[in-house]
């Protein structure tokens, strides 16, 4: 007889493991953790919802007064818009010269700035009317990026604006000696400006024709009629070159100058007295600038 042969018994089978099993594995031991992780992750996602729509509330309805401050940062207050009502897409406002931050001197354009401003490819289209002196709308392209801004004048009027020059006596010194009267016409040819870091970069030309000059100060009127021009230097990018030309009159004035990205310019100009004239505006000329014989001279930078 062999020996004797007991029979194998089978391990026991592990307990079934329930979903309260992992939850008590993954969170410690604590049921509810799934769940908090789950209504964290919606309240996140809500409060980034929230924020969103707010950020779209803001800029849908910015006030017309966001683009006013916009203004006065980028012209050193020298241009402000007051009075504004509407928004940034859709307002108006009065537009005001000042002989900047400080400054007492300032002069307001008649009637009120009207502009709206849409979405255009990748970037943003303002267009502006004054009755009293647009060509029609004044059109400007703007392309926002970081820390960058570029803008454009996309009209194909042959003139843009057109202003009273007595305004410049909002500028101060020496305009609001001068109390000139006559008008002040602004074009551009491809003019686009671009900003980076605070330092502008211009191609293209503005052009400003002062029309039909007078001036209190003197007897003589009208002065004649001169072009003030801005154009990008070809020869050296980012430079841009100014010229002061004398288109007619009895009073002559011619100057050039450089304007650097930095915003700093240098310029020389002289003023004379046309043939049989100089009697009649020596006094004119003593307040223009620098005498030197029978030309005042006047040097900025």
């Amino acid at each position: 007889m062999g020996p004797l042969r007991w029979p194998k018994r089978k391990p026991p089978a592990p307990p079934p493991v329930s979903l309260q099993t992992v939850q008590d594995s993954v969170f410690g031991g604590n049921v509810n953790g799934l769940r908090n992780v789950r209504q964290d992750s919606s309240r996140r996602w809500a409060a980034a919802g929230a924020l969103a729509g707010l950020a779209g509330a803001l800029l849908l309805f910015a006030p017309a007064s966001w683009l006013a401050r916009a203004l006065a940062s980028a012209t050193g207050e020298h241009l402000l818009i007051v009075d504004t009502r509407g928004s940034i897409w859709r307002g108006s406002g009065v537009l005001v010269l000042t002989g900047g931050a400080g400054s007492r001197d300032a002069a307001a354009l008649p009637g009120r700035l009207h502009w709206r401003m849409a979405l255009k490819g990748l970037g943003l289209q303002l267009a502006a009317r004054q009755e009293c002196c647009t060509n029609g709308e004044l059109l400007l392209g703007l392309q926002p990026g970081l820390g960058r801004l570029a803008i454009t004048v996309d009209n194909r009027t042959d003139w843009l604006v057109r202003l009273p020059a007595g305004v410049l006596s909002g500028l101060g010194t020496p305009w609001n000696t001068l109390q000139l009267g006559g008008s002040l016409r602004l074009s551009a040819r491809e003019l686009r400006l671009e900003s980076a870091q605070g330092r502008w970069r211009q191609s293209g030309a503005l052009d400003l024709d002062l029309l039909n000059l007078s001036s209190r100060v003197s007897t003589v009127a009208p002065l004649g009629s001169y072009r003030f021009s801005v154009a990008a230097d070809p020869a050296s990018p980012g430079l841009s070159t100014l010229r002061l030309s004398t288109l007619e009159g009895a009073l002559q004035l011619s100057g050039a100058g450089t304007l650097n990205p930095g915003g700093k310019s240098r310029f020389t100009g002289e003023a004379s007295a046309a043939p049989g004239r100089e009697e009649a505006l020596n006094n004119l000329l003593n307040i223009i600038g620098r005498r030197q014989g029978s030309r005042s001279v006047l040097t900025i930078g």
